[in-house]
């Protein structure tokens, strides 16, 4: 019998893959997205962390854990995020908007996950905010598909993070003619009216980020 077996329930046929390959293929599937995913408890203790949420956790900046648990960078906080996990154990979903001492700001979107038994402690889904419109994999898959020049690429890089073409130019050390050139050959190589525009096809891309995992092709 294939591994792939055909299931109902409910009246409604689905496919269905043995419980231990599924949850194997959640795990990898977490960690290719460039969102932070955490399941943790009510009271938040973490369970599961996929590695963007890793790597949000071990800077130690918003958001981080202690002995096991969640905490924000000071006690004021740490009780906003207390309370949207206790709605989240009430079964409500909610955002709080977290701060490091630098001002760099993370969004956690508190989500209670279904199918608990009765009595059992609420699982809880928290996914976090990412620090750029685009991750690099996806806008290297987006300069392959649309024949974009490394320069292109490097300029929209920058204008994906909310800079302008002379804050571009800066950081590039040319001349803002020279950006704004490649802006009118990126808007016209990818059909975009305006820079805004071109953003917002880039913000829409698949929210994969596992660009140390697999070369682009």
């Amino acid at each position: 019998m294939n591994e792939l077996t055909t299931a109902r329930e409910a009246g409604a046929g689905h496919l269905s893959l043995g419980a231990d390959r599924v949850g194997s293929a959640l795990t990898v599937l977490m960690d290719e997205l460039a969102h932070g995913v955490v399941i943790a408890s009510a009271e938040g203790r973490v369970l599961h962390a996929n590695q963007a949420a890793q790597q949000v956790l071990s800077r130690r900046q918003a958001l981080a854990v202690h002995e096991g648990r969640l905490q924000a960078h000071d006690p004021k906080q740490s009780r906003l995020l207390l309370q949207a996990l206790a709605k989240g154990g009430a079964g409500r979903r909610s955002m709080v908007s977290l701060r490091s001492p630098g001002g760099w700001a993370l969004s956690v979107a508190v989500v209670p996950l279904r199918g608990e038994s009765p009595g059992q402690a609420a699982t809880l889904g928290l996914f976090l905010s990412r620090a750029s419109v685009c991750d690099t994999l996806m806008l290297c898959f987006f300069a392959r598909a649309y024949g974009l020049t490394n320069s292109e690429e490097q300029v929209l890089a920058i204008l994906c993070q909310g800079y302008s073409a002379p804050e571009a130019a800066v950081q590039l050390n040319v001349a803002v003619s020279t950006v704004r050139s490649h802006v009118r050959s990126l808007c016209s190589k990818t059909q975009s009216n305006g820079v805004r525009a071109l953003v917002g096809r880039v913000a829409v891309l698949p929210p994969l980020g596992s660009s140390l995992h697999h070369p682009v092709h």
